[in-house]
């Protein structure tokens, strides 16, 4: 009885140390994808986020545009076989790479240019993927926005990015620390921006500051706007036609790579690449 009851204790304890691990369940082939997070090479300071212009770098500069080609050789170790980018469907970005093929729009700072079409054409890469998307706030609004326009003003009242509470605070510093002119090359400000802590900070800087507007307000205006475009952008990567041989990479606003990275890491269908393990 002794025996059995230890055999018994023995196999118990062996089944619970060979629990699996939540990954062992999830061993499905999964695509390859590298977020390139990126400030807005021409500066249009549509963001919260905005650079003085006497901290802005030209890329077109002759010092810059070295720079600008070894970050494009940099990302082209991933070996993309997709290129997504944020665009609207509207920008014509097939169109604009056909021309940019042929020659045109060399002179161009937009990142789109810069870094995705240079890729795109050095790849032999024939189509970009635009994957920006209006957010649920916009779609609400249209929708019953002249019917309730009480409801919608009162809900987005002081929700304006310009917090200045000590948290928010800590945030200007730090993204003004992450500006280019602060690093030695372009690509080391790529690598910084990309890191997995840059990313951490800059989605935490959305809970913050008007994030704690009265109850809910702000929680619930992150959500409809912020977090349902970054979520529809999500959806229009999944959308985009692979199998889990290619590699797709995207380029986006360092925003919106904070919280692509984090859905990327939670989804099972994807692998995320480190953009700094390209070296």
């Amino acid at each position: 009885m002794k025996t059995f009851i230890y055999i018994f204790l023995v196999f118990m304890s062996t089944s619970v140390f060979a629990q699996k691990k939540p990954s062992d369940y999830f061993k499905n082939p999964k695509t390859k994808v590298l977020v390139v997070g990126s400030f807005h090479f021409d500066y249009p300071n549509l963001d919260a986020n905005k650079i003085n212009t006497e901290d802005q770098i030209d890329v077109l500069s002759p010092k810059t545009s070295n720079e600008v080609t070894e970050l494009v050789e940099y990302i082209k170790r991933f070996k993309p076989t997709k290129i997504a980018i944020e665009a609207w469907p509207s920008w014509n970005a097939n169109q604009k790479l056909k021309e940019y093929n042929d020659g045109k729009h060399r002179d161009k700072r937009d990142e789109r240019y810069q870094l995705a079409m240079r890729i795109a054409r050095d790849l032999k890469i024939k189509e970009l993927f635009s994957i920006d998307a209006e957010c649920i706030w916009d779609d609400l609004q249209k929708k019953f926005g002249k019917s309730d326009s009480t409801f919608f003003n009162t809900l987005s009242k002081e929700y304006d990015f310009r917090s200045n509470d000590a948290i928010s605070q800590q945030f200007n510093r730090f993204f003004k620390s992450s500006e280019p002119k602060n690093f030695k090359s372009l690509l080391d400000t790529f690598i910084y921006m990309n890191s997995k802590e840059s990313h951490q900070y800059g989605y935490g800087a959305y809970l913050s500051g008007d994030f704690k507007l009265r109850e809910y307000d702000g929680a619930d205006m992150l959500a409809l706007y912020w977090y349902s475009r970054n979520l529809r952008m999500f959806r229009n990567i999944q959308n985009i036609p692979h199998n889990n041989e290619d590699r797709i990479l995207v380029i986006a606003g360092n925003g919106h790579a904070a919280v692509l990275r984090q859905l990327f890491t939670s989804s099972a269908e994807y692998d995320f690449i480190e953009f700094s393990s390209l070296k």
